[in-house]
């Protein structure tokens, strides 16, 4: 964090990546309660800065400090949307009366501002669910031996000899959707995370 003049003179806290990470976390685990968070994961061509798993959704959020550009993130919008329910942009105070242009309705925007010498963190505009999310993306975040769960406890056929694609498809052509969802979020929570969190 440094401190630069503003346009009146006045001096601006200059917050960046690193800064708002923590406060970030602590917001989240407050306002979600049980939830899994994975930093720094390749999504399509984008490499997202946290992906939030709840019990029932996939959580997208992108974070553009007051040192970042929006450079990247027409084509990080994209990638955010075809794997993520829901998605927010987590801005800087000097984003904040330009971040709406740069993102979909739909995507939620928090804004992170120092106030008293304390990070804090407010919901700018709510997010709304993702119209674009693809669920063949989604399911790959599940590995085979998950997937060879989620075909055990529905009580359908084993694929074993089958492609791992194949037997996404089956599932999702066999399943309700959101009753899938919600398993794919328990095999997620309950897997090893110290394995997981370099290969998801």
């Amino acid at each position: 964090m440094t401190e630069t003049a503003g346009t009146g003179g006045e001096k601006r806290a200059v917050l960046y990546d690193k800064d708002i990470r923590e406060p970030l976390f602590d917001y989240l685990e407050e306002r979600f309660g049980k939830t899994r968070i994975f930093e720094e994961k390749m999504i399509g061509r984008s490499r997202a800065d946290i992906l939030m798993l709840t019990e029932s959704q996939f959580v997208g959020l992108e974070i553009k400090s007051d040192a970042d550009t929006y450079e990247r993130l027409k084509r990080q919008v994209r990638d955010y949307d075809k794997y993520c329910d829901v998605n927010y942009v987590t801005v800087g105070k000097s984003h904040e009366k330009h971040v709406e242009k740069h993102v979909p309705d739909y995507w939620g925007i928090l804004l992170v501002s120092l106030r008293d010498g304390r990070i804090v963190i407010e919901e700018k505009r709510e997010a709304k669910r993702n119209p674009k999310v693809k669920k063949e993306r989604q399911i790959t975040f599940i590995w085979r031996p998950e997937l060879q769960h989620l075909l055990e406890i529905n009580h359908l056929p084993k694929y074993k000899q089958k492609s791992k694609k194949f037997v996404q498809q089956k599932l999702m052509e066999k399943m309700d959707w959101e009753t899938l969802k919600l398993q794919m979020c328990e095999e997620l929570f309950e897997r090893d995370y110290t394995i997981a969190f370099s290969q998801l």
